[in-house]
């Protein structure tokens, strides 16, 4: 601890008494897409791509970052648009693995 620490915790208890020198806990940043821009990113994933226009079958984590830099001016890495994604509901999901020799025979049996 150093002076200045002190005496910024002797003025707050001054100012405030003893609920003074609580931490403050952060509000941490405002989220750069707003609750529209949100709704229309949920719309983007949910239609899917056009296969003529976008020339892509499935969106990966990186187009749909394209889409939110094209469409609201807003950068994200893709690690974040896979929380995007989360947060507004849609989870990651993988075809099963098929091993290409396998038979519907032994399937079946």
């Amino acid at each position: 601890m150093d002076r200045q620490m002190l005496r910024d915790w002797v003025h707050r208890f001054n100012a405030e008494g003893p609920d003074g020198l609580r931490d403050i806990p952060s509000k941490g940043h405002p989220p750069r897409l707003t609750a529209a821009q949100l709704a229309s990113f949920a719309e983007i994933v949910e239609t899917g791509p056009d296969r003529a226009k976008d020339g892509v079958v499935r969106r990966r984590r990186v187009d749909l970052k394209r889409v939110v830099e094209q469409r609201f001016g807003v950068v994200y890495h893709e690690r974040t648009i896979g929380k995007l994604l989360k947060q507004i509901g849609f989870s990651h999901i993988s075809a099963r693995p098929r091993h290409p020799g396998q038979k519907a025979e032994t399937i079946e049996a």
